[in-house]
């Protein structure tokens, strides 16, 4: 089965390689980036580099789709390459993904009109405009569209677990899972603004403007 991670300019590195990370253990998996042209794509900061191994065009029918996010969807849901590619490989795929603010893509696309779907937290209310109903969710799934959305960055991985479960079986989820040593115990029950102080949400955007 062929999955293919999308990869465009000002992405979050994360939202691709997390899942990666988690589907890329399992042998009859063949993970593919691929991006409007082939070569390096940089991620939102610029400071690391990914490489699409193929474009569009040459992958027009992936088993799995996954549309990662990141500042960068902004440029992609007026139309173009991308947003093609995701609405047309979507008819044939058995699951359309995406992580974070990739699934404003998706939405773009048309394939979440009036579905519930996630997405990070500061993306809600345009997720919503965008046709979704969204939902404070850590991954939202509608099997019989076979769409499945995760919430911001990290969520990617369980994300990632999830479709190895839907893809092969339960007991391959968790041998990906054991692999990568997935095993979260953060020093900070920090992981949503709900559960947070206004002293720590004013730091997050001090840092969103620092890297905008």
């Amino acid at each position: 089965m062929q999955v293919a991670i999308a990869l465009f300019p000002r992405l979050t590195a994360l939202d691709a390689i997390g899942p990666y990370e988690v589907l890329q253990r399992v042998p009859s998996l063949d993970i593919v980036f691929v991006g409007e042209r082939r070569g390096e794509v940089r991620t939102e900061n610029g400071f690391l580099g990914l490489t699409a191994d193929a474009t569009f065009d040459e992958v027009p029918a992936p088993d799995v789709v996954l549309v990662p996010g990141g500042i960068g969807t902004r440029e992609l849901l007026d139309g173009g390459p991308c947003l093609d590619w995701v609405r047309s490989a979507h008819g044939a795929t058995r699951f359309t993904t995406s992580v974070c603010t990739g699934s404003l893509v998706v939405a773009a696309a048309g394939l979440l009109d009036g579905l519930t779907a996630t997405t990070h937290w500061g993306a809600m209310e345009h997720l919503g405009i965008l046709g979704a109903v969204p939902v404070t969710q850590r991954v939202v799934e509608h099997l019989p569209e076979r769409l499945v959305t995760a919430a911001g960055v990290s969520a990617g991985i369980d994300m990632g677990i999830r479709l190895v479960e839907l893809l092969v079986d339960a007991v391959a989820a968790q041998a990906a899972q054991v692999y990568i040593e997935y095993d979260p115990q953060p020093p900070f029950d920090a992981g949503h603004p709900s559960r947070v102080t206004t002293e720590v949400m004013d730091r997050v955007h001090e840092h969103r403007r620092a890297r905008a």
